[in-house]
């Protein structure tokens, strides 16, 4: 699998996506079952029990031998992605790709692998003034639409209010929520717009996303950190405060996976340094899992 670093640096976000995904997906089986559906698929022998008005009287009666036709149905999901885009996540890691950065190639990888297997995609950007929305559809132009979408997305401000998320929460549609967020919030905002989505269309895949430099806390000396959604400043010794960091930051790690898990929901820790394949093999899971 490529780099985050390398499929950023693309600046071709359908062909970074392609990328990320085509050697998670090669082999993997199409999105079709055996049944009653429109397509061809396949003769099979008569059974007892077997619907009559699908057998083929025409090879009957040439063969003397009793066939059923098959056909392929599809079996679809719909894969609806939601997007934080408020200010935090224009946190940089020393590589200088961006939690946005790695969300923007992340969304256009999962929606690939989502088209890829049949399914209708969705995408809503979560931002203070109003929410971005791209309904779903399974159609081969979903996939510009919706690259489109993110290449020209910013992240600003803090996270939306009840009010400006109500649209979201009331449309009742079941099928698989994937949120990318870095979960900075204020009073536990996101995890109550997570909890309304689960209850509004099903299950939800939390993908949490964290800076290398967050979770090593790789700063040096005297420096002065800035709160990207407040603008609160704070000035502290990197190295003299790097292990009570890592102690609390581990600590809320846990806490947030605990506490997730327990609301029904799948949660996932990502660092903006790792390739997109593990995000990518659960999505492929999860769905799995849903068509079974």
């Amino acid at each position: 699998m490529l780099t985050p670093e390398h499929l950023h640096a693309l600046r071709n976000l359908p062909l970074a996506a392609r990328q990320a995904a085509e050697g998670l997906l090669h082999g993997a089986h199409a999105s079709r079952r055996k049944g009653a559906g429109m397509e061809f698929s396949q003769y099979r022998p008569y059974q007892p029990g077997d619907d009559l008005r699908r057998l083929d009287w025409r090879l009957a009666a040439r063969s003397d031998r009793y066939y059923l036709r098959e056909s392929e149905i599809d079996t679809s999901l719909t894969v609806h992605l939601v997007l934080d885009a408020t200010a935090s996540m224009n946190h940089q890691d020393d590589n200088g790709l961006s939690k946005l950065d790695y969300a923007r190639l992340l969304c256009a990888a999962l929606a690939y692998v989502a088209t890829q297997q049949g399914d209708a995609v969705a995408l809503t950007v979560l931002h203070p003034a109003g929410l971005q929305h791209l309904p779903p559809r399974a159609d081969p132009r979903q996939l510009p639409r919706l690259y489109h979408m993110l290449e020209t997305l910013r992240a600003e401000g803090t996270f939306p209010d009840r009010s400006t998320l109500a649209p979201l929460t009331a449309r009742r549609q079941p099928g698989l929520i994937i949120c990318l967020s870095d979960l900075y919030e204020e009073q536990d905002e996101i995890m109550r717009l997570l909890t309304r989505l689960r209850a509004a269309s099903g299950d939800v895949l939390l993908l949490h996303l964290l800076a290398r430099n967050e979770l090593e806390f790789s700063f040096r000396g005297a420096v002065t950190f800035q709160d990207l959604e407040t603008g609160r400043t704070l000035q502290l010794d990197a190295d003299q405060q790097r292990s009570a960091w890592q102690t609390h930051l581990h600590e809320w790690l846990r806490s947030t996976a605990t506490a997730t898990r327990r609301q029904g929901f799948d949660y996932y820790q990502l660092s903006t340094a790792e390739p997109l394949d593990r995000a990518l093999r659960e999505f492929l899971r999860q769905r799995t899992t849903r068509m079974a």
